[in-house]
């Protein structure tokens, strides 16, 4: 199989996601080194955002989250490619660097882009309405939806912010809920 080509620059956390990265498409990336992103990484994603567009691509963990929230927080119209937790076990580590080529190309297949919001598409009260808060199930819920939607898993809060800041259709996510209730 030839491996596809990413025209956009890939940030990851370091050279082993890049070494990883690189197995399974041809791309270049950015290393942040550690959750302590500095100026210099940040101007470097600047410069590639303007000439060739980037992805942010970090681990399901706690520190990736740190690291793409502060790359969100100064570019909000970045595109982020999402790795379920699952995809990404390694020995007794979790990481993009574990992660099967299929399922990097899958994550980089299907990135997402902030968009403004102009209007809420989703309340609080539509959450526990969907099952997605409040509820003994919620936790599996929010498993199945955000793997399924391939935007990272979420907490309840987090996971609306997400469904409105990507513009995601409330009949999709009834969709995806609806076929979670018929497997089970």
């Amino acid at each position: 199989m030839e491996k596809p080509v990413i025209k956009e620059i890939i940030v990851v956390e370091g050279r082993d996601d890049t070494r990883r990265l690189k197995e399974a498409v041809i791309c270049e990336t950015i290393e942040t080194n550690g959750s302590a992103i500095n100026q210099r990484t940040l101007d470097e994603i600047e410069v590639a955002l303007n000439t060739r567009g980037a992805i942010i691509f970090t681990d399901p963990d706690f520190p990736g989250h740190k690291i793409r929230n502060t790359i969100i927080e100064r570019f909000p119209n970045i595109k982020e490619a999402f790795l379920p937790k699952h995809k990404a076990l390694g020995h007794n580590s979790v990481g993009v660097e574990h992660a099967h080529p299929e399922d990097i190309r899958s994550a980089l297949e299907n990135c997402r882009t902030s968009q403004q919001i102009e209007e809420e598409l989703f309340t609080i009260q539509d959450m526990q309405y969907l099952k997605l808060s409040g509820n003994s199930a919620a936790k599996e819920r929010r498993e199945y939806l955000t793997e399924r939607l391939n935007i990272g898993y979420a907490n309840a809060t987090q996971l609306r912010k997400k469904l409105n800041r990507y513009s995601i259709s409330p009949e999709r996510v009834a969709e995806i809920l609806n076929e979670l209730e018929v497997n089970n």
